[in-house]
């Protein structure tokens, strides 16, 4: 059932341009299969638990002594009996990690460890008696994982934080079977993130894997959403994927009661509209519909919400109403034990704390978070910044370089385009001016756009000051998104807090300005006066002044989201005593403990 065409992704992004094609009808990874959204809505048998694992620092398992892949590595594990044949590893007594997990956390001897670990795992398969087809899925692995299904591979995939899933109806059999999958999490300068990043590498199968079930002909991706500009025009598209691609194609909402009616080409595409009159959803009121896809052979059924968002000079605009964004950012690691988040009830404790603090809006930061904590923000009302990887210093002329982010923000985008709490897609994090970076961001935003015209576009960008106190922002990009946002650290790594009260900002683009951050860094619990570093005061006194900043010298400001929600860790941040691997900046510890920014924040939410 694959395909047998394989194009490049440059190719692809050429005809995509050129023919006006719908983002699903050109695939975006040559070694897997296209994306299978809402797997979740899915017959799926969960393949979460423990797995047995191997540390590979030299990459044995891959390689032989000539350094050359082979043919009989890790992933055959044939069966022996050390007596008349020997093999030098074995899975089965080797010790067992659960997953999703990363490794980090789970063996203190891998916690600074970047390379390769081989995982494996039986399950037993009892075929359908309807001949149904069978995908491997994987919520995210990273960062470089080859997949491999009783001794033969499936597939392979580079990106840390996207999902993605391969068929192997042929590869399975009736009974026990065995997947093997290498895991490598080293970094590299051409990869996305590059070498350099304020984040901690956590390695490993990191979220859910899955085996979706589906007819010989299923609905493989769908939108259904308002069309933009309308709030009573219900737009999108259905796309199907077998030999029977020619069907008609049924969607259904029942509480807006319509049912519309359409024929899929012969490669299975169809568009619709049709007219609706939804209640809109609002951060006040996030509601969503159910809405069923149906054609012969299958069904899906999904939650959906509609809103639109645009903007008009220098306001943010969610149902046609000016909006303020009170967010702030937050990083995809857990409370408490400071690991990669791997269940929903660290989602919530998260959000919990967003809503608290009185947000309307999370920037899930750097790199796109896992589905459950997207629809989780959505079902409670928050509006979502989404982001890629591309971040700092990017091997901006390599062709390569490109196509990984790229392809990071397709399957973003594929899997969240119907989530209407995402309401800007962001390209990128603090990134040095130049002709190729702006030319490798442009094409991204304009790919952006083309997938997906019913979101804005952003950017985390850097000030560009027109003097040491008139700060400003200065940017070729402007011209490629929605919103100016900038990151700006007054009071930290640009002077201390009182050089917050003698700055103005002039920015001279008409359309509407964020700060995507702002902050500094505070150890819980560490009491001093206000302009003492790193204490609570400290932190505080910056907020009181940059909201104050806000407040008198920045007008109109259409949003912020502060950095950052909690503590987490970092490689990059060495203080003994203060930092201990851990970046400071949280409104809470990593333990859960509030800071007095916490209530700063709070408070001047509470009158916004």
């Amino acid at each position: 059932m694959k395909s047998k065409t394989r194009l490049t992704l440059w190719m692809l992004c050429l005809l995509t341009c050129w023919l006006g094609l719908t983002p699903v009808q050109a695939q975006s990874n040559p070694n897997l299969d296209p994306l299978i959204q809402h797997v979740y809505g899915r017959e799926t048998t969960s393949l979460n638990g423990n797995w047995n694992y191997l540390i590979d620092m030299l990459e044995v398992g891959y390689y032989n002594y000539r350094r050359t892949p082979d043919p009989d590595g890790f992933f055959k594990d044939p069966k022996v009996d050390n007596i008349t044949a020997y093999k030098e590893y074995d899975f089965d007594s080797a010790p067992v990690m659960k997953i999703p997990s990363d490794w980090n956390t789970q063996n203190a001897q891998l916690f600074y460890y970047e390379g390769t670990v081989w995982f494996k795992h039986k399950f037993l398969y009892t075929p359908s008696e309807a001949g149904n087809r069978a995908y491997l899925y994987f919520g995210a692995i990273n960062y470089d994982s080859k997949v491999y299904l009783n001794g033969k591979k499936v597939g392979e995939h580079i990106g840390g934080y996207t999902p993605f899933n391969m068929e192997v109806t042929d590869v399975l059999k009736e009974g026990e079977n065995f997947v093997v999958v290498k895991v490598d999490n080293k970094r590299y300068a051409e990869a996305v993130p590059t070498l350099n990043c304020d984040w901690f590498n956590y390695g490993g199968i990191t979220r859910d894997v899955m085996l979706v079930e589906v007819p010989q002909t299923y609905i493989r991706s769908y939108k259904v959403q308002l069309k933009k500009g309308s709030k009573d025009l219900i737009a999108g598209y259905v796309q199907l994927d077998g030999e029977q691609a020619s069907q008609k194609v049924t969607i259904e909402i029942p509480a807006l009661k319509v049912k519309k009616e359409m024929e899929t080409d012969e490669k299975g595409y169809a568009s619709f509209e049709v007219k609706a009159k939804p209640v809109l959803w609002s951060s006040s009121n996030p509601q969503l519909y159910d809405v069923h896809l149906t054609v012969a052979t299958d069904r899906v059924n999904d939650e959906i919400g509609f809103r639109t968002i645009e903007t008009r000079g220098r306001e943010i605009l969610l149902n046609g109403e000016p909006v303020f964004l009170k967010g702030i950012s937050i990083h995809e690691e857990a409370p408490f034990y400071s690991g990669r988040i791997c269940n929903e009830a660290e989602n919530l404790t998260l959000l919990n704390w967003a809503q608290e603090l009185g947000c309307n809006y999370v920037r899930l930061a750097h790199y796109p978070h896992n589905e459950k904590m997207v629809r989780m923000a959505e079902k409670m009302g928050f509006m979502v910044w989404s982001e890629i990887p591309v971040y700092w210093t990017i091997q901006w002329n390599n062709p390569e370089t490109y196509k990984n982010a790229h392809n990071q923000l397709t399957e973003m985008i594929e899997r969240d385009q119907n989530r209407a709490a995402v309401v800007i897609w962001s390209i990128a994090n603090e990134t040095p001016h130049g002709e190729a970076r702006d030319r490798f961001l442009s094409d991204l935003s304009k790919s952006a756009r083309a997938q997906d015209d019913t979101r804005l576009i952003s950017m985390a960008m850097e000030r560009s000051d027109k003097s040491p106190t008139l700060l400003s922002i200065q940017d070729k990009m402007s011209d490629y998104v929605d919103i100016i946002s900038c990151n700006q650290y007054v009071g930290w790594y640009d002077g201390l807090n009182e050089k917050i009260d003698r700055v103005s900002w002039e920015v001279d683009y008409e359309k509407p300005l964020m700060l995507s951050e702002f902050g500094g860094g505070a150890v819980a619990g560490y009491h001093g006066d206000n302009d003492q570093i790193w204490t609570e005061e400290y932190q505080a006194e910056l907020y009181r002044k940059t909201l104050k900043m806000i407040d008198e010298r920045m007008s109109p400001v259409a949003g912020i989201s502060p950095w950052i929600l909690m503590d987490f860790r970092s490689p990059r941040r060495l203080l003994p005593g203060i930092q201990d691997g851990f970046n400071r900046k949280g409104l809470i510890s990593n333990r859960g403990e509030k800071k007095i920014s916490f209530d700063v924040l709070q408070e001047w939410y509470r009158h916004k």
